[in-house]
């Protein structure tokens, strides 16, 4: 029995290599779920690359790769996965169905190649399988591991996850844009009463007012959504690249004062989902 997650990339938009953002971190989305003998990966940010480097030496021969979406700052670490290069390793990936593509499988194609790229897809010598994925969807990747899927507002359609196992639900909500006074009947089917819920909380409600149409949300849209979704846990995510580690500390703060189960996403964070607790304490100024 084990259902662990790590946080190998939480910056939204762009990578963030600044000696004031080391905090949080700096890499892009990504993240890893060990659960019921499972290798998961949420995104494929810059996050990706570390994370590759891991299982290449640590003999992981098996993988399953859940994109939300296929916009730069989720896909950019895929061509910097070791792992993916290894003849004896495994990866299932499984993203929304785009359109004008038969599947994700094009778009890693396509931007590997001249003149993006001088190392194209076909140099990965590991086995991997493109799958395509609606909204709604629901995978059963192993006994009693239950992966569910839902629609989030992001420009191009984007894919929020609901992970089950042993009791417990993690949800991964990235990339979704709220509409004021509005509480997201889809986002709220799939965090209802959720252990652990990670949430866009990219801008502050006075950044948010100055960028609707961007798809991104805010953290006390994430407060909302948890409260009336009777989930136990809150972790923003997704941080804005001109959010440094003093104003992200503020926004965490704030959303800890509005909901105690509430405090922000950082680079290298773990947590055991079956003996699930807050993994620091929020500092209340």
């Amino acid at each position: 029995m084990e259902f662990k997650v790590k946080f190998w990339g939480v910056r939204g938009t762009f990578p963030c290599a600044y000696a004031s953002h080391l905090t949080y971190g700096g890499n892009t989305s990504c993240l890893e779920v060990t659960v019921g003998g499972q290798t998961l990966i949420l995104d494929a940010g810059t996050g990706l690359r570390a994370l590759g480097k891991r299982l290449k030496r640590d003999h992981v021969r098996n993988a399953t790769l859940l994109l939300s979406h296929a916009h730069w700052d989720h896909i950019n670490g895929f061509p910097f996965f070791e792992a993916g290069y290894c003849p004896d390793f495994n990866l299932n990936v499984y993203a929304r169905d785009l359109t004008g593509c038969e599947c994700i499988g094009e778009v890693f194609t396509s931007c590997m190649e001249k003149p993006l790229f001088p190392v194209p897809l076909k140099t990965m010598r590991a086995k991997i399988d493109f799958n395509n994925l609606h909204a709604g969807d629901r995978l059963d990747l192993a006994p009693g591991l239950v992966v569910k899927t839902g629609e989030l507002n992001h420009p191009g359609g984007a894919v929020g996850y609901r992970i089950e196992f042993g009791g417990k639900a993690f949800c991964y909500i990235t990339d979704t844009e709220h509409v004021a006074g509005q509480i997201d009947q889809s986002i709220l089917a799939l965090i209802d009463g959720a252990d652990m819920v990670v949430y866009d909380a990219t801008y502050t409600d006075e950044e948010y007012a100055t960028r609707q149409g961007w798809g991104h949300s805010t953290w006390s849209e994430g407060v909302k959504l948890v409260k009336e979704a009777g989930a136990k846990h809150l972790c923003l995510f997704h941080h804005d690249p001109d959010h440094d580690d003093t104003a992200i500390a503020a926004i965490e703060r704030d959303a800890a004062r509005a909901f105690s189960g509430a405090f922000a996403a950082r680079e290298g964070t773990e947590l055991d989902m079956l003996n699930l607790s807050l993994p620091f304490a929020v500092a209340a100024e």
